[in-house]
Formats: structure tokens, sequence, C-alpha cells
């Protein structure tokens, strides 16, 4: 199912992606990157959701994939293409929001998400929308999206009642 999703991302980002400007967003796709690093590191004991795959061996090499290929993908085209006006812009996140939920609710009905420690769905509805708000601050004004992306984790780290003890 990922690599299938993952080969979706890459064609859309080959035909949609702004590569002529990819250095502009390579920071961004970096960003993304590393959030999803620090949760992998962080709760590596304690995982809110779990990857699950027929050809892929592991959460492991299934994240790596979406980052490597899903998350530059997104960058890419959700920046390259990001519209002018507030409305547009609003648009804009819903239909990304809805891609990416999409995605995960049809993967978590053929069991190829699981989740943990509280986490679900409306957890993930929530947790999207942060992501796509924080790319374009981000791409804007790094140190800005930095800052609040600390508080973001904290809030996640003491709401799901993650303890120094819970990490490796």
């Amino acid at each position: 199912m990922y690599i299938f999703i993952n080969a979706l991302y890459a064609l859309a980002g080959y035909k949609w992606g702004d590569w002529r400007n990819w250095q502009q967003y390579y920071p961004t796709i970096l960003f993304f990157i590393i959030g999803d690093l620090l949760y992998n590191f962080l709760l590596y004991n304690k995982s809110m959701w779990v990857f699950h795959d027929l050809l892929l061996p592991n959460h492991t090499t299934i994240t790596l994939l979406a980052m490597v290929v899903s998350y530059s993908a997104t960058v890419l085209i959700y920046l390259g293409k990001f519209p002018s006006g507030w409305t547009k812009r609003f648009l804009w996140f819903w239909l990304w929001m809805g891609i990416y939920l999409i995605f995960e609710y049809v993967n978590y009905l053929l069991g190829f998400i699981t989740y943990h420690h509280d986490w679900n769905f409306p957890w993930s509805i929530i947790f999207t929308g942060i992501i796509f708000i924080m790319l374009p601050i981000h791409h804007r004004r790094p140190i800005i999206a930095w800052a609040i992306s600390i508080v973001i984790i904290l809030s996640l780290l003491m709401i799901f009642d993650v303890k120094l003890s819970d990490m490796k």
C-alpha cells in the first residue's frame, strides 16, 4: 500500500512540483523530515501510530520512504503552487488536508496504520492541520516556525503524558 501511495506522490511531484526552484523549498522539506524523525526518535518506545505493510518490512522503512518521496513531493507542490489570496489559500489547505486524511483513513480501515496510547483519527486531523499551517510559515519565517513547533511538541508530550523515562 505504501509503495503505491509513494508512487502516486512521486508522479504528482514530478508533474506538479516546482522543480525549478527546489532550492527554495529544500529547508522546508528538511523541516518536515526532521519533525517526523523527532517523532520517531522521541517516541520510539511509545509510538502514537505504527505503519504496517504487506511488502515493506517495518514502520521505519515505511517512514523513511515517506520522508524521501511523499514529504518532498508534498512541499514542492503545496508551496510551489501556494496561491495568493486568503480564499484560495484556505481551499488549497483543505485540499491537502483531504489528500493526507483520505490516505490515512483508508490505511486505517485496511489495517495499514494502527493507533496507540490514546492517539486516534481525530488527533490525526488536528495534527495534519498543524502540518499544513506550519509548512508555509517555515517557508517564509523559519525561526518562528521552529519556535511554534517546540511549543507544539512540548504540548503534545504533556497531553499524551510522555515522560522522559518513556524515551529511549
